[in-house]
């Protein structure tokens, strides 16, 4: 089971308290986007065993929106950040790195296939 801290609140919370929201740091697809945007948005987006970079939300807590790191093979959770930044902050990449010396953010944050971030 994954157990996350909200960065909000403070709250150790496992997944049964959270709602699930998808990939951090992706370019969503605009309401006046065309199809070939809104498909490569939905379905057609790098989804590598490793390192992820997933939107969280505290529902029985807080309730607010936080992104969070964590590893798809080994669930280990690298740590959550306020979903407002842009990308992780840096003690966060440094505890990846530390795990995955080759690791680049480039190749953990999910975009549309010949699309961009």
């Amino acid at each position: 089971m994954l157990t996350f801290k909200c960065p909000y609140c403070g709250v150790q919370a496992d997944e049964t308290e959270l709602s699930a929201g998808g990939a951090a740091h992706i370019s969503r697809a605009l309401p006046d986007s065309d199809d070939a945007a809104f498909e490569a948005y939905l379905f057609h987006r790098a989804n590598p065993r490793g390192v992820h970079f997933e939107r969280w939300r505290h529902s029985n807590g807080c309730t607010k929106w936080f992104h969070a790191a964590r590893d798809t093979m080994t669930l280990e959770v690298y740590g959550t950040y306020p979903a407002q930044t842009f990308g992780p902050p840096d003690e966060i990449i440094a505890k990846i790195r530390a795990r995955h010396p080759n690791w680049t953010l480039d190749a953990a944050i999910a975009t549309p296939a010949g699309g961009a971030a």
